[in-house]
């Protein structure tokens, strides 16, 4: 079903191809379009708004997918006539699933317009990046892949054809006959930069595409070259994402390597294991010459630009397949035994680990003294907090609540276990996850999240009459929005220059829900902190039934905060 746009010969940006999908989904007749809030449908964010302000489009922003979409097809149903959502990559799109499935019943044009990551980054396990093409199967009248630096144009306009029952001239849509209205798929990639560069939409074409990365090389037990063993004294750290387990702590710690571990790992413990790590690799990356990796990491984009290091030898630990990338689609040595790592790994040069571990702690004393020093309470007091009070187990919601514990949670204390959904790193279904874990094995467990987060799931608080209930404490950050956006580029000065109100629509989407009144609604117990002392008190008391802890903070000043925190950790930074 689905088809791919002839390539163009001079590859277009992102804002560029978000802006011709745009101008080709108004020519065709679209009047109102749905969007979600995300970071790799940004271009198309942008496009529109810029759309908008023109009056060219009727924009709604829901913080929901799945609403968003059943919003779309109300809009298709009372006008009708074709209405499109757009939503950012991974789970986002599968939320759409049930509005196109009634769509292709009702015969209503809903118009799903997805953002990709490009065809380099598929089968690799890149964060939020999964099999979009085809996903809705035989529910869409027609599917289209469109390549990032394509000219989305004719896919949107045949895309539009199909969702009308109209055929493309000369031929049917899809190499079918004519069919009912109904949904459509347009599937569009696109690669960083996601802002357009120069301030304003469709800006020049690329004339290059990025070099595809050499397949990976995968290792067995067999005999290795004298070039390939490590000799004494080597710059090798070690890597520990998610679902990497305790196996990489007790790794570094045996090699005295220095030990990134990202929260969801359950290996940011130990000797080895260096808190505020990306922070420091913004200074100390360029002696690192090796790289081994346990797990999938997904947080950091200082870790992800030292994976893509050409000069950097890496190596993953893969004793067995894994779900979440394709074989050869990756730079790194695939490993399948322990020797053969250990082999490549090398122990660490003298005072290799020490240099890290001294790094680290200066780097640490730094923050905590700089967030000592803060009047209002911020998301990294939270997470500090959090990790500090729980000793059972730990949810950690996607944006910058786990981002938050990766920077300032300690490496000598260690929930039970620490859960999160980063297979795709979605913010959907995070309140229902943490019941599940808490009623699994009875264990007390606390989740920390967002207010969006919790926003987008607040029906997993319905728990009927008679239902098993879990001890279950949420604590919600409520910034009153979307504050991971404000530090990506969507925050930047040049950006929220020009677009300082769409942003905060379209990426902030603020709100003014009363939380206390929703958990009066659904029967929990409910307390907000105001202080740390506040916070401290609420996690310090046992966790029984359900409950939710907000904890108010202000997002505004975030960049600032992060900004403040980079310089002082460069201050303190020597190896």
């Amino acid at each position: 079903m689905t088809e791919t746009a002839a390539a163009d010969p001079a590859p277009l940006d992102s804002a560029s191809s978000a802006a011709r999908a745009v101008q080709a989904l108004v020519a065709g007749g679209i009047t109102d379009v749905v969007i979600a809030p995300g970071s790799r449908s940004a271009p198309l964010a942008y496009a529109l708004a810029e759309a908008e302000a023109a009056g060219r489009v009727r924009l709604h922003v829901r913080i929901d997918e799945r609403a968003g979409a059943f919003t779309a097809l109300g809009l298709a149903l009372g006008a009708d006539r074709p209405v499109a959502v757009v939503t950012t990559s991974g789970t986002a799109v599968g939320e759409l699933l049930p509005a196109v499935m009634e769509a292709n019943h009702a015969a209503v044009p809903l118009v799903v317009v997805s953002a990709d990551r490009p065809s380099e980054l598929r089968g690799t396990g890149a964060n939020q990046t999964t099999v979009q093409p085809d996903l809705f199967g035989v529910h869409v009248r027609a599917g289209f892949d469109v390549a990032a630096g394509e000219d989305p144009s004719g896919p949107v306009e045949e895309a539009l054809r199909a969702a009308t029952g109209r055929a493309a001239t000369g031929r049917a849509v899809a190499g079918v006959s004519p069919q009912p209205p109904g949904p459509v798929h347009l599937n569009l990639a696109f690669r960083d930069p996601l802002v357009p560069a120069d301030g304003s939409i469709g800006s020049a074409a690329s004339r290059s595409r990025p070099v595809q990365e050499p397949a990976a090389e995968r290792e067995g037990a067999g005999p290795r070259t004298a070039a390939e063993e490590r000799s004494p004294g080597s710059t090798t750290v070690v890597v520990a994402g998610h679902g990497a387990g305790e196996l990489a702590a007790v790794f570094a710690a045996h090699l005295d390597l220095p030990l990134f571990a990202e929260p969801s790992s359950n290996a940011r413990f130990g000797s080895s294991a260096i808190a505020p790590y990306r922070l420091l690799l913004e200074h100390i990356a360029p002696v690192i010459t090796r790289v081994v990796i346990f797990g999938r990491p997904t947080l950091s984009r200082p870790v992800t630009a030292l994976l893509a290091r050409s000069d950097v030898e890496h190596a993953l630990y893969l004793p067995e397949p894994v779900a979440w990338f394709e074989e050869g689609r990756r730079r790194e040595r695939v490993i399948d035994n322990l020797p053969d790592l250990l082999a490549f790994a090398g122990r660490g040069a003298p005072g290799w680990l020490r240099s890290w571990r001294e790094a680290g702690a200066a780097a640490e004393a730094a923050i905590q003294s700089l967030l000592a020093d803060e009047e209002r309470i911020t998301g990294l007091h939270v997470a500090d907090a959090v990790w500090e009070h729980t000793d059972g187990n730990l949810v950690l919601g996607s944006s910058n609540p786990i981002r938050d514990v990766d920077l300032v949670a300690a490496t000598d204390w260690h929930p039970l276990e620490v859960f999160a959904n980063r297979g795709l790193a979605g913010i959907d279904g995070t309140i229902s996850t943490a019941t599940g874990v808490a009623l699994a094995a009875g264990i007390p467990t606390r989740v920390l999240l967002g207010d969006l987060t919790f926003l987008h799931d607040v029906g997993g608080l319905l728990l009927g009459s008679g239902e098993p209930q879990p001890d279950l404490q949420i604590v919600v950050l409520n910034d009153g929005g979307g504050g991971i956006f404000g530090l990506l580029e969507h925050g930047a000065e040049t950006t929220t220059a020009r677009y300082g109100a769409a942003v905060e629509r379209l990426f902030g989407t603020p709100h003014t829900v009363d939380l206390a009144a929703v958990a009066a609604a659904y029967g929990l117990h409910y307390e907000r902190a105001t202080t740390l002392s506040d916070l401290d008190t609420a996690m310090e008391r046992p966790i029984r039934g359900r409950s939710i802890l907000e904890v108010r903070a202000d997002r505004s000043t975030l960049r600032d905060l992060h900004a403040r925190i980079r310089q002082v950790v460069a201050d303190v930074t020597v190896l």
